[in-house]
């Protein structure tokens, strides 16, 4: 409903957000993982990149191997992730080791420490602890990937620390079973340093993935916060007891007390109040309740009291069915990295494939030598194709990504946010927070014949000191802005839904829309054109009557950001058509949209229609953006195939979306598109490299140019390739950080 009149508690529309939780199906998944959290009674599990997998236990991925999450996480839930907790453990206990083994590999033979040969034993003493404890979760998940025959990144990485590890304990233990040529510095060349490194590095990118993993379920658990944790239940003798809301049932009677949430869905029986409902639909203004109207749970009771019967509780009240919608949105993506997951199933194949044919064509074709040299041969394909490259190609692009946007004031959530906003060409954007302040202010004031503007804002001003209405203080903070002299009101009266009455300077004032005015017998007329014409351009107005005469009529409004015109304008140059989806009504809204160049305008939507909003431009092929601030923003936030948050709005629309920018300025949002075409480009620079270096070295490392060239390559030269082809990456993804 437009907001045609504003008093101090105007009329609003009302109505009702359902949304349909689709029931989690259960799905078979493997054992339990290491330091897997216990099972919640009756909670669903399942894996953030492979949302079809669902259980009644934690464990791990059969697909990826990655932990499964609670599907809807308690409010309550400790955020310390006992999966983080471990891993973090094995990575700081061990990395004094890995840099010991490290510096003992490069520097050692230089340095003349020790022995050779008693080099090689303390290196495999110090890398045990690494590889058989620090790494086993890793094992385990390479040997869980064999058993579901899924290969994976874990396959790979399983594979390549495994060899690279039982290649240097055979080389240390028994030299003697290797050829003279492959001694080096007077031992049998070992690798130990090359499998700590990789599970170091393995174990800081698995703590900084669940750290910012951890993140996701934020939103949820913001939303389950927002309902209260009693109820102040009426009994049928006429007494009063605080209950807990799960003692709640349909039908019951319950007070709401001034300052109070509202317990559960339900309608007004008694009493009139001003509900501020901004947290659900994102009007500023609070909106006035009388018998029969509906109210909501977890919204806010300002002002009076009331009296309510509830209808409806638990799973069904409309913040149970945004968290609900919340879920099932955040659950429906397909993360980026499933991509990658692919093309190491095949990857694996192929490498494991190579250096088997490596180990046998040698064995059997080789002559004396021949199976030393196969078995050489197949270790130095397995380390070569270990995906240490491969494995930060995304990685180290997110992570230097991120950082320069979050110079910027863009904050990207996930590498997905990242990989799709290029792609974005339909923006649907919130009006109240978003392109506008999200408060009320003064507009201007416009007097009758004989009287001056300021007169009717000082007049106004000063009766209204003595409300807290969100109208009224826009008002008050107009006239003291002004430097106006604010008189005192005695006598004050507040007509919840209508306006306010009292004598200012022994003057009877009223302040009001026009039923107050017909109350006061004062005649508007003068002032409807003007009146009209505001509220066409989606102020609120308000009428002043003085002694039972018009003084003047004062309009206050949700003024446009001053960033907005070059925000929408910056994002049609950018191709994308911007979409208007707002709670407020619908002349409001198309007076902002006309404003500002939108193509299309959609008023007095609730949650649940911003979400099929969302969902029909999805299915008509077009890339989704969202943009908004309120928590009736957060189904539609995680749904779009982006979700941006305004830093200036709620909690759990910043936990909802993919993306914040923290300023609340919506030319982030060019600025964030650019960034992600410059970081999926390097993206795809960094996994040519990690490619290249596979292709070219594997057949070197596999001995098929030997007939040719007769060049074979060792363990060593490999573990060199290896740390070459990550350097690439690494280096060509701080590029990122000069890009303009």
């Amino acid at each position: 409903m437009p907001r045609h009149e504003a008093a101090h508690g105007h009329d609003h529309g009302q109505g009702h957000h359902r949304g349909d939780g689709a029931g989690p199906e259960a799905r078979p998944a493997p054992a339990k993982a290491p330091a897997a959290a216990p099972a919640t009674p009756g909670a669903i599990y399942t894996c953030p990149m492979h949302p079809e997998i669902r259980q009644d236990r934690p464990g791990n991925c059969p697909k990826c191997g990655m932990t499964l999450e609670p599907l809807i996480p308690e409010a309550t839930a400790d955020d310390n992730n006992p999966e983080l907790r471990d891993f973090s453990r094995r990575f700081w206990w061990t990395l004094p080791l890995t840099v010991a083994v490290t510096v003992l590999a490069m520097a050692g033979h230089r340095l003349g420490w020790m022995d050779p040969v008693k080099q090689s034993w303390l290196e495999l003493v110090l890398s045990l602890p690494i590889v058989l404890w620090a790494g086993w979760p890793f094992f385990v998940r390479c040997a869980q990937s064999f058993r579901h025959r899924s290969p994976n990144m874990w396959t790979l990485i399983g594979i390549g620390t495994g060899a690279a590890f039982l290649y240097s304990v055979v080389a240390t233990v028994a030299p003697q079973l290797f050829p003279a040529s492959f001694m080096a510095h007077g031992r049998i060349g070992v690798y130990f340093e090359a499998a700590a490194v990789i599970i170091s590095l393995t174990l800081l990118g698995q703590m900084l993935e669940l750290r910012a993993r951890s993140q996701t379920s934020a939103a949820i658990k913001s939303l389950l916060g927002l309902a209260p944790k009693t109820a102040r239940r009426i009994e049928p003798d006429g007494s009063e007891a605080d209950v807990p809301l799960t003692h709640v049932h349909v039908g019951d009677r319950l007070r709401i007390r001034p300052g109070e949430k509202v317990p559960v869905d339900g309608v007004v029986l008694e009493g009139t109040s001003a509900i501020d409902e901004a947290m659900l639909t994102g009007e500023p203004v609070p909106v006035t309740k009388r018998p029969g109207d509906k109210v909501i749970g977890a919204t806010i009771n300002t002002s009076g009291s009331l009296v309510m019967r509830s209808e409806r509780v638990g799973s069904q009240t409309m913040l149970s069915q945004i968290v609900q919608m919340v879920a099932q949105a955040q659950r429906s993506k397909a993360p980026m990295q499933r991509m990658a997951d692919q093309v190491a199933g095949w990857f694996v194949l192929v490498v494991i494939s190579i250096a088997l044919a490596s180990f046998f064509t040698w064995g059997l074709l080789g002559g004396e030598q021949g199976w030393q040299y196969g078995l050489i041969n197949a270790v130095s394909v397995l380390i070569i194709a270990c995906p240490c490259a491969l494995g930060l190609a995304t990685p180290m692009s997110i992570m230097v990504a991120t950082g320069r946007a979050a110079s910027q004031g863009i904050l990207f959530r996930d590498a997905s946010a990242i990989e799709h906003f290029r792609r974005v060409n339909t923006m649907i954007v919130d009006k109240t927070g978003t392109l506008t302040e999200g408060k009320p202010a003064f507009d201007r004031a416009v007097p009758v014949t004989g009287a001056t503007e300021d007169d009717v804002l000082r007049l106004a001003a000063s009766l209204d000191q003595g409300s807290e209405h969100p109208l009224a203080q826009a008002i008050v903070e107009a006239a003291r802005g002004r430097g106006l002299r604010l008189s005192d009101a005695v006598d004050f009266e507040s007509s919840t839904g209508i306006g306010v009455r009292g004598f200012v300077d022994g003057q009877r004032l009223a302040l009001g829309n026009t039923a107050l005015m017909a109350q006061e017998g004062v005649d508007v007329a003068s002032l409807t054109g003007a009146a009209e014409e505001l509220r066409q351009q989606g102020s609120s107005v308000m009428f002043l009557a003085r002694d039972g005469r018009a003084v003047g009529l004062l309009a206050v409004s949700d003024p446009i950001k001053p960033s907005t015109p070059e925000a929408v304008e910056s994002l049609h140059q950018a191709g994308m058509q911007v979409v208007m989806a707002t709670g407020d009504g619908l002349t409001t809204a198309r007076s902002v949209a006309r404003q500002l160049g939108i193509d299309e305008v959609h008023g007095e939507v609730k949650p649940a229609d911003k979400l099929a909003l969302v969902d029909r431009l999805q299915r008509e092929g077009r890339v989704v953006g969202m943009a908004g601030d309120g928590i009736n923003d957060a189904p539609a936030l995680a749904k779009a195939d982006v979700g941006v948050a305004m830093g200036t709005g709620t909690d759990v629309a910043m936990n909802s979306a993919q993306v914040t920018l923290v300023k609340g300025d919506l030319r982030g949002i060019a600025r964030a598109r650019t960034i992600s075409q410059g970081t999926v480009a390097n993206m795809r620079q960094n996994l040519v490299f990690a490619f290249l270096y596979n292709a070219l070295g594997v057949p070197l490392a596999a001995g098929l140019l030997y007939p040719l060239t007769g060049w074979l390559l060792s363990p060593m030269i490999a573990a060199l390739a290896m740390s070459l082809s990550s350097l690439s990456v690494v280096a060509n993804s701080l590029r990122l950080r000069a890009g303009k």
